[in-house]
């Protein structure tokens, strides 16, 4: 079965270190045991993609860098969509704090460098998703005909960071004030499973995926709600390579889908998301 995964960054060594150490996550990894991830030249992760099927990876940049001083990873991410166009495409990592700066660089990176749309990290700007400081932003890739991809969920550890800045119930609040603009929500929302579930069920426009949480407690209400309520609204995202992508394939492999459900998640949404 053809795949396309919406939440995929290349082990390469350069992204592997950037991760380790960085300020937001260099706690979380010794927690979760990163340093065992293997980096991998990207020749061999794209050999790796083909193997598995995997027809596209989406590659989610991140910039944070007012409120953890951290270098956004936005030049990897064009490096990586440059070097293969037909495997990579790129969703541009914007820092609310930036403004102005920000809502130019939107348009800039979509016209000149092809970007599919913008991610966002609210709980890294210290900001919940409804926050005003990001309506410009809403405003500008409803301008572009872009989806924003919100991520959710922080992980342990992670200085400043809290549950607040990533409650669905927010991304709900977004919904409702720009139904013409298309959101994603990683990471299922967690722990918030059942307000996430609801937040996609009533809003034409919100997606979500459940990367990270594919084993976690409360995963058989996802499923449920896959096969029962929302199979158009899910979309399959590994977030390698925190969660190694043939760990992510196998969790999904096991989930008792209906017919033609499994199609929609791994394929057939992010190809309607993408206008591919």
């Amino acid at each position: 079965m053809k795949v396309i995964d919406f939440r995929f960054r290349p082990n390469t060594p350069e992204i592997i270190d950037g991760i380790k150490n960085s300020t937001m996550f260099k706690a979380a990894c010794k927690a979760i045991g990163f340093d065992a991830r293997k980096p991998q030249t990207l020749d061999a992760i794209v050999k790796d993609l083909d193997s598995l099927e995997v027809e596209l990876g989406v590659i989610t940049g991140r910039d944070c860098e007012t409120t953890y001083g951290f270098p956004a990873n936005n030049k990897s991410v064009l490096e990586f969509c440059q070097a293969y166009p037909q495997k990579f495409v790129g969703f541009w990592g914007i820092d609310p704090h930036k403004q102005r700066r920000a809502l130019d660089e939107i348009e800039m990176v979509v016209k000149e460098y092809h970007m599919k749309g913008i991610a966002i990290d609210p709980y890294l700007a210290h900001l919940k998703p409804s926050a005003a400081r990001f309506y410009p932003i809403y405003t500008r890739c409803v301008d572009l005909n872009i989806p924003v991809f919100i991520t959710m969920a922080p992980p342990p550890q992670v200085p400043g960071a809290i549950l607040e800045y990533a409650d669905p119930r927010d991304v709900d609040t977004v919904a409702r004030d720009f139904p013409e603009l298309t959101i994603i929500m990683s990471h299922g929302g967690y722990p918030f499973v059942t307000e996430a579930i609801y937040t996609c069920l009533r809003n034409a426009n919100v997606y979500m995926d459940i990367s990270e949480y594919e084993r976690a407690p409360m995963i058989d209400v996802y499923v449920r709600a896959m096969n029962d309520l929302i199979s158009d609204k899910v979309i399959f995202a590994s977030a390698h390579p925190f969660i190694e992508l043939r760990d992510a394939l196998d969790a999904y492999e096991k989930f008792d889908f209906k017919a033609g459900v499994r199609e929609k998640i791994m394929y057939a949404n992010a190809k309607r998301i993408l206008q591919l």
